[in-house]
This record gives C-alpha cells, sequence and structure tokens, in this order.
C-alpha cells in the first residue's frame, strides 16, 4: 500500500526542526562570542555598590575603601582626604573615575571607583569595581575579599581614638538615660615604664598578647572570648598604672565601672551589653564599693551610720546605697555573671580587671578560679623595679653612681618602700643632679630601716617606753600574704558560713 504524503502534515514537523536548528546555532554562536571574549579580555569584575537594596549601607564597599587608604594610596596621584571625627589623622579613599592596583600571593588586582548621577536622588549612586583574571576567581572569592574585610577592622581600630568611660549615675527605673561618658584615654603608662618584677611583667604581656589572638580557640571550646584579672596588693604597688599599660598594649578603651551609681542587677547587665568589643572593664578597689565578705548577715542588722566608710553589706551579699541617694542594690550573683556567666558572651573581646587592697575581704565565690581567670600580687618595690623607677624619672647612665644603686637596692630588701613612695622623693627632688637624687632616696630608706629597727624594740635608750603608734602610722607593714595558695584560703574568718 503506497503512502501518501501529504504537506499539511509535514510542514509542521519541518518548522519545528528548523527552530531547533536555529536555537542550536544561536547557542553555539553565543559560546563561540563568550570564548573569543574571554581570550581576548580574559577579566572579571565584581561590583560592591555604596549601599544595597534597601538603601542600608554596605558594610563591605566601607571596608575596601578603608584597606584602600592604608594600602594601595600612598603612591596615587590623586587622593580624597576626610577626618572622622573619632580619628587622630585624615583618611585617605579613592576619588571617582580613578584606579589603584593591588597584589595578593601574586594575583594582581585593580580597583575603580565609580560615581554615578541619578535624577531620583541628590548624591551621586558610588560602587568600586574590582577587576581580575577569571582564573584567579575562586582565590578572590574566598580568600581576599575576606582579607580585606579583615584588614580594614584592624586598620579602624587602631586609627580609633581611644576612650575613657565610666557609667552615668541612674536613679531606680530610669531605662533611657546615657549609660555611659567619655573622655580621650592619653594615660601613658606602658609595660616599659611599669615598676614592677621584669618576670612577671614579661609573663603578663605574653598572657595578654595570648589572649587577644585566641578567637578561634575560645569558640572551639565553647567559652566567652573573655579574661579576668584581680589585681592586689598594698597601696601605691602600680595596679591602677597596670590597668592604663594593659590598655595601651592591647589598643583598648577602657570603662571604669563605679558600682556606686549601679542601682539594680538589670542595670548592671545594661551597663555590660553597652559596652564594645576590645575594651577592658575596670572595677578599681572593689572591696570598698561592694562589700561581699558577708553574705549570710542578718536581714534585721542595724545599718551603719552615715559617716562611716561606705563598705558594707546587706543579706544575701547585697551591696546597699542608702547613702548614695537611695538606690537599688547589686547582688553577688549579678557580679559573677557580669564575670563569667550567661551576660559576660555579649559583647566580645574582653578584659575584666578587678582591683583591691584587701583581698581577704571579698567573698571567695568572687575569687575562684572559675571566675578569676588570674590573680596578679603586686608587692612593695624590689631592686629590678627600683632600676625602672631610676631610669624613668632620671634616665641613669653614668657609672659612678653604680655604688648609690647598690646601696639602694641592698636597703630595699630591708624596708618596705612602694613604688608611689619613691616615685614622691624622685619628684620631690628640686635639684638637677642625679647623684643628689639617688642619695636622697637613699637616705629616706635608711631613715625607714630605723625606724623598723627602732619598732622592734619596745623600751627607748632612757628606759621609756616607745611611741609605737606614732611608728605606726608613718610606717605600715604590709597586710597581703604572699603564700602560693588561692587568695579565698587565707580570707580572715567570718562569723556565718561562707559559700566556695
Amino acid at each position: 500500500m503506497a503512502v501518501v504524503w501529504q504537506w499539511e502534515t509535514i510542514w509542521p514537523l519541518v518548522a519545528s526542526f528548523k527552530k531547533q536548528i536555529a536555537s542550536f546555532l544561536a547557542a553555539l554562536v553565543f559560546w563561540i562570542f563568550r570564548r573569543l571574549v574571554t581570550f581576548l579580555r580574559p577579566t572579571a569584575t565584581i561590583i560592591i555598590e555604596e549601599h544595597d537594596a534597601s538603601a542600608s549601607p554596605s558594610d563591605l564597599y566601607d571596608a575596601a575603601q578603608t584597606y584602600l587608604g592604608f594600602h594601595c594610596l600612598a603612591s596615587a596621584p590623586v587622593v580624597t582626604l576626610y577626618k572622622p571625627r573619632n580619628s587622630a589623622h585624615p583618611v585617605p579613599s579613592l576619588p571617582p573615575s580613578h584606579t589603584a592596583c593591588d597584589s595578593f600571593h601574586g594575583i594582581p588586582l585593580r580597583w575603580t571607583s565609580r560615581a554615578v548621577e541619578t535624577p531620583s536622588s541628590s548624591s551621586p549612586h558610588r560602587s568600586l569595581e574590582l577587576s581580575f583574571h577569571r582564573r584567579h576567581r575562586n582565590a578572590v572569592h574566598s580568600l581576599y575579599l575576606p582579607y580585606v574585610f579583615d584588614e580594614a577592622v584592624r586598620l579602624r581600630h587602631k586609627a580609633h581614638e581611644r576612650r575613657l568611660y565610666t557609667n552615668c549615675p541612674a536613679a531606680q527605673g530610669d531605662d533611657h538615660h546615657r549609660l555611659w561618658s567619655s573622655v580621650p584615654f592619653a594615660h601613658p603608662a606602658t609595660f616599659d615604664t611599669l615598676a614592677i618584677d621584669p618576670a612577671l611583667r614579661d609573663d603578663i604581656r605574653s598572657d595578654l598578647l595570648r589572649f587577644v589572638g585566641r578567637r578561634d580557640h575560645y569558640a572551639r571550646v565553647g567559652r566567652a572570648w573573655k579574661r579576668a584579672y584581680l589585681l592586689h596588693g598594698p597601696p601605691g604597688t602600680g595596679k591602677t598604672s597596670l590597668v592604663a599599660a594593659i590598655a595601651n598594649l592591647l589598643e583598648f578603651d577602657v570603662y571604669d565601672l563605679q558600682l556606686t551609681t549601679v542601682p539594680s542587677n538589670s542595670h548592671l547587665r545594661h551597663l555590660l551589653v553597652s559596652t564594645t568589643p576590645k575594651s577592658v572593664v575596670a572595677v578599681l578597689d572593689v572591696d570598698c564599693f561592694l562589700d561581699l565578705s558577708d553574705r549570710n548577715r542578718n536581714k534585721d542588722a542595724p545599718q551603719p551610720e552615715l559617716d562611716q566608710t561606705p563598705s558594707w553589706a546587706t543579706s544575701a551579699g547585697l551591696w546597699s546605697a542608702s547613702r548614695y541617694g537611695g538606690m537599688g542594690v547589686v547582688s553577688l550573683s549579678a557580679v559573677l555573671n557580669f564575670v563569667d556567666g550567661l551576660w559576660s558572651s555579649c559583647v566580645g573581646e574582653q578584659l575584666v580587671i578587678f582591683t583591691t587592697n584587701h583581698p581577704e575581704r571579698l567573698e571567695p565565690a568572687l575569687l575562684r578560679p572559675g571566675q578569676m581567670d588570674r590573680s596578679i600580687h603586686l608587692s612593695y618595690c624590689g631592686p629590678a623595679a627600683f632600676r625602672v623607677l631610676a631610669k624613668n624619672y632620671l634616665e641613669l647612665g653614668a657609672k659612678e653612681l653604680e655604688e648609690l644603686m647598690a646601696e639602694a637596692e641592698a636597703l630595699l630588701l630591708e624596708v618596705q618602700m612602694t613604688p608611689v613612695d619613691i616615685a614622691k622623693v624622685f619628684m620631690g627632688c628640686n635639684c638637677d643632679r642625679t647623684d643628689a637624687v639617688v642619695r636622697k632616696v637613699v637616705e629616706e630608706m635608711r631613715r625607714r630601716k630605723a625606724l623598723v629597727l627602732a619598732s622592734r624594740s619596745p623600751w627607748t635608750s632612757d628606759g621609756e617606753v616607745s611611741g609605737r603608734e606614732d611608728r605606726k602610722s608613718e610606717f605600715r607593714p604590709p597586710t597581703i600574704r604572699r603564700a602560693g595558695n588561692w587568695l579565698g584560703k587565707a580570707r580572715s574568718p567570718s562569723p556565718g558560713p561562707t559559700t566556695g
């Protein structure tokens, strides 16, 4: 039977085949064209807009401008300078329609700034274009762009004007006042000028540098990136200077937390979460403002008179602020949570430092290793610390002073003088001769040694009892134990049970 072909049946098949052929040829031509363009111009481009689709500023754009200003514009013929409010120096940026070159792991990169005027906006539409060879696309996306962002964060922190903050007074229930006020932080103390034992100084410095470089370690072990120090020792041994030197070493802001102005536990949490990363939170003389040595005192115990020292506790370790305007109380649990609790992980990289002249007055729960990462005892001035003081104040370098220096160092092993005591003698000398200044310090040490020797005998040369009270007021023996045990074990006994 013969097959009869009709054009009405064949024509749709032919038309469909022609469409498929045309589509294939178009795809083939486009592929050839793209390969040709890639061969002639093997460049990939990443466009970074100043604002996203919701008109919010782009962090990557700001980071790229900061990175370019510090790394790529040193030799540029044209730059734009601007000075942020919190920066001490002008910051360069790439002006529109200009180009800067960079290199990363041998990869050449090219940054171009664009600014397009738009009728719907009064400000131009800005963007940055990053151009590079296509074969380096993976390295640019996975390595270079994260490096630019991290480097910009580091550069901003370095250029940031560091501040000294203190918490503002607040009334109970006032949640809308300003939490912190600040001034520029310009304390000159450094680790090179600290009058402490050199071995202890180097150990503290290495511990701090190890802490700031272990973000991944803290995240891996599941701990907040925070470290707590307790500085204790007699008055005048350099605890405040060490806090300032730590802030200068790490280039951190300082938050001086005054517990007398904290009305409640919730307000303490607000203060904590309002601090910034890369900061030191310092609670100076904590034993004077937060007396936690008797958490189980009877609620009906009489309150101290107003003329007494503002260092007392109410029931359950509460600090009473009735002397300071009748504000609220801060409990021990809030302080512990502030140091190493849930709220301690809300900020980021941070150092918490408590200082006290009397660690035996503090509650052992605040001193245990789970709360305090390190306890640092700052003692009286030793020979090595005396050398640092002499270098700071007198710029010693003459060999003829070695005899006086040796005598002063030998006397320091017999008398107890703080670095502040010695610095006071240095500052009080009006003469310009270095040997006369050192001799005056030696005379002061001899005088104190004589007082110590006289205080050991209850009788004077004429048979009368010596005036111990006068000598005791002029020279006070140390009150801090040197035992290697944890501070909570050296605490004086209290009438009630304590928590450990």
